[in-house]
């Protein structure tokens, strides 16, 4: 089995902060998308290679294991170890492991042989209570259902249209709606898709929803704002400009005077509000005056004559 870099496969230094981590996955996170590259299979294994490293480097518990052994491994191949031949079952056995993550990793997958034996043993959050046992007084510890998270990635778009996304659970496919308006953050339950617990109850699924930064537009709550390329005849002498909104392009009309960065706010035209669908933020549109480079003779001619006037 091929030891896994994680931080070379991310790009960052072994002692990047969270911050940094996070920073870097999102920029190749949206390079790699498979939205972006249809039909690309290359970029398809790279986005799952750098889900991988992000969902060992962004927890604080798995990047500390993943550490122990990137340690062990590197004194392991000093003393002359060919890698072909590490034992890794003894290094997992060493650590202790106990519960099993294994089949919940699957479902959501494209998780490497690696990332299974390494953390594949790590214990779920779930909760422990009591129930009467048969003989009075005594209680008998059931560990209840864990209830699971598992982080999804859409698109701006998605998020204001809503979209979907398929769980394969062994021979079950589960059809999840992610409603318009989800958020960064938000949590879409999935209820009984997870493994069972004691006495044969089921555990949910949370999707924890994170919304991909847009190259166009920035997000502030439900409010958008983005950038609209003006000339420099239209900033001054005032005109209209086709603004492309995530409901289609509308027109914005420009009154004369108008100066670099000004700000312009088209009601209703930002994300919805989540279930509220028929409540949506503002888009604020930011003007970008483009003054031109080269100017024919009559257009400095008329330049001059302003200047004098």
């Amino acid at each position: 089995m091929e030891y896994k870099d994680y931080y070379k496969i991310l790009g960052v230094d072994r002692k990047a902060s969270q911050d940094e981590i996070k920073k870097t996955f999102r920029k190749l996170a949206m390079k790699y998308h498979p939205d972006q590259n249809k039909d690309n299979k290359q970029a398809e294994e790279k986005f799952k290679e750098i889900n991988e490293a992000y969902e060992v480097l962004s927890d604080p518990k798995k990047r500390e294991r993943y550490d122990q052994l990137g340690s062990s491994y590197a004194q392991w191949q000093q003393r002359g170890g060919n890698p072909g031949n590490f034992n890794w079952n003894e290094w997992v056995n060493s650590q202790g492991a106990q519960g099993n993550q294994g089949d919940f990793e699957d479902i959501f997958g494209g998780f490497s042989d690696f990332f299974s034996a390494i953390f594949g043993g790590m214990p779920v959050s779930g909760r422990t209570q009591y129930r009467q046992a048969t003989r009075p007084g005594a209680r008998q510890a059931v560990r209840q259902p864990a209830t699971l998270e598992q982080k999804v990635q859409i698109t701006l778009e998605e998020a204001y249209h809503g979209t979907q996304r398929i769980l394969q659970i062994n021979d079950r496919r589960i059809e999840v709606k992610i409603p318009a308006g989800a958020k960064t953050g938000t949590k879409v339950r999935v209820a009984g898709a997870g493994p069972a617990g004691g006495y044969g109850q089921t555990s949910d699924i949370y999707l924890v929803i994170e919304v991909l930064p847009n190259d166009r537009y920035s997000v502030n709550g439900s409010d958008l704002t983005t950038e609209v390329k003006i000339d420099l005849f239209t900033a001054v002498l005032g005109g209209t400009v086709t603004v492309n909104t995530l409901s289609g392009n509308v027109s914005l009309t420009i009154p004369p005077g108008t100066q670099p960065g000004q700000k312009f706010r088209l009601a209703g035209r930002g994300m919805p509000v989540l279930k509220s669908p028929n409540t949506f933020g503002d888009l604020f549109v930011q003007a970008k005056v483009e003054i031109p480079r080269k100017l024919s003779e009559d257009q400095k001619r008329l330049f001059e004559e302003l200047r004098k006037s």
